[in-house]
C-alpha cells in the first residue's frame, strides 16, 4: 500500500503544483489518477517514483517511509515508473534493456511474451538498438515494456502510458493491465484520461488544482466523470473522442 500525506510541491520558478496532496493506493489493485491537464497528475507521478522531492508531506510503501529515497533507491525498494516522454539509449538494444529491468538474461521466449503485450514483434525489435531511430510510439511501448519486464517490482507507475501508440496496442496494453492485475498481485497507479483503461480500474483518483478531489471505487467514480463528460467538463478521453 502507498500512503501520501500532505504532499506539497512548487516549480523551481515557485508555481505551487501539488497543494497537500493525501491519497491511499491500495496494494494489489489498479488506481487510476485522472483530472484536468496542469492539475499535478505528473508530477504527483514523479514524487512517487523520486524524481521530485516534496517540498512538504510524508510518502510511505507498505509501512515503510520512503520520503527521503531517491528513484534509484525507491526502484530497488520496489516502486517501476514508465515516463510519459520516454528516454532514448544509444548503443544499448531493447533486449539489453529488457535483460537490465530483469536483472537477469531473458530466453527469447519471455522477451517475445513481454514485447508482444506491448504490441510490438520480438524478432523485429529485441536486437535493435533503443536510440533515436525509434518513432515516439514505439519508444513509448518499449519503455512500458521494461516495466513490465521488472520482476521485483511491487507497484508499476504509469504516466499516460496511452500517448503516442495505435489502437491495436492499445488494446493490448488494457489486457496487459488486466492480467497484471488479475494475476501478479502488483500494485498498479496509472495517470490517464482514458476511459477504457478506467473501466478496468479499481479506484479511481480525481487530481485538479494540486489536490486529490475524489477518490473512491470505480462504481462511484466513473459514472459522475462519464455524466460530467457529456456536458464538455471532464477531460475523458475515449478511442473515438480526444475530449473536450
Amino acid at each position: 500500500m502507498l500512503e501520501l500525506k500532505g504532499i506539497r510541491w512548487k516549480t523551481p520558478e515557485g508555481d505551487e503544483i501539488l497543494k497537500g496532496v493525501d491519497l491511499t493506493v491500495p496494494k494489489g489493485k489498479l488506481t487510476v489518477v485522472t483530472g484536468p491537464n496542469g492539475g499535478g497528475k505528473t508530477s504527483l507521478a514523479k514524487i512517487i517514483a523520486g524524481l521530485y522531492d516534496p517540498d512538504e508531506g510524508t510518502i510511505s510503501l507498505n509501512g515503510q517511509d520512503i520520503t527521503s529515497l531517491d528513484i534509484t533507491e525507491r526502484a530497488k525498494g520496489g516502486i517501476a515508473y514508465a515516463f510519459q516522454q520516454p528516454v532514448r539509449f544509444k548503443g544499448l538494444t531493447v533486449r539489453d534493456l529488457l535483460n537490465m529491468s530483469a536483472e537477469e538474461n531473458l530466453p527469447d521466449n519471455e522477451i517475445c511474451r513481454i514485447l508482444g503485450e506491448v504490441g510490438l514483434c520480438a524478432n523485429e525489435y529485441m536486437n535493435r538498438e533503443a536510440d533515436s531511430s525509434l518513432s515516439g510510439g514505439e519508444s513509448k511501448r518499449i519503455e512500458i515494456a521494461t516495466v513490465l519486464a521488472r520482476k521485483n517490482a511491487q507497484m508499476l507507475v504509469f504516466d499516460e502510458p496511452e500517448a503516442g501508440i495505435d489502437l491495436w496496442s492499445f488494446s493490448n496494453l488494457i489486457n496487459a493491465f488486466e492480467r497484471l492485475k488479475n494475476e501478479s498481485g502488483r500494485t498498479l497507479l496509472v495517470i490517464s484520461h482514458q476511459e477504457r483503461i478506467m473501466e478496468i480500474a479499481d479506484c479511481i483518483a480525481v487530481v485538479a488544482n494540486g489536490t486529490v478531489t475524489e477518490f473512491g471505487n470505480k462504481e462511484d467514480i466513473l459514472p459522475a466523470l462519464l455524466e460530467r463528460e457529456k456536458g464538455c467538463k471532464c477531460p475523458l478521453k475515449t478511442t473515438k473522442r480526444e475530449g473536450c
